[in-house]
């Protein structure tokens, strides 16, 4: 890296969180988020992952409101896939009953442990994408 140009940070960030408009940088940062909000930390003793959405959701109101902005995020870029209008609203009502059971005390907390609202998007807008943006598939192995 080139400590006066800052250009391997430049080329690393870029890598890593792409930025721009095309079909791939929005899966990419999707994908991302997704990760983020579901699957981020591995819980001991019961081997299963949560992510900031179901930790959010320990914190009274607050908790609840900033995980569904961020999970309404996810739906702002399917928009700007230009998915249709049915699907976009699926997709919001998906963030909206998670948010809406979430809210309740004790059980919705122990409900954001179970239903991901974010990877249930995440599956519609992957469908979306492999089907109008094919070259935007990626090969998991």
């Amino acid at each position: 890296m080139d400590v006066a140009t800052g250009q391997g940070f430049a080329r690393r960030t870029e890598r890593d969180f792409p930025t721009g408009n095309d079909p791939m940088a929005i899966r990419r940062r999707i994908e991302a988020l997704e990760f983020v909000l579901e699957r981020a930390v591995s819980l001991p003793g019961i081997k299963r992952k949560v992510g900031l959405d179901a930790i959010l959701g320990l914190v009274p109101v607050a908790g609840d409101l900033i995980s569904a902005a961020m999970g309404l995020y996810i739906v702002w870029e399917a928009r700007n896939l230009g998915m249709p209008k049915w699907q976009l609203a699926r997709m919001s009502a998906n963030v909206g009953f998670d948010t809406l059971l979430g809210a309740v005390p004790v059980a919705g907390d122990l409900f954001d442990f179970l239903y991901r609202s974010n990877s249930r998007n995440l599956t519609i807008i992957r469908k979306h994408l492999d089907k109008h943006h094919p070259h935007t598939r990626i090969i998991e192995g």
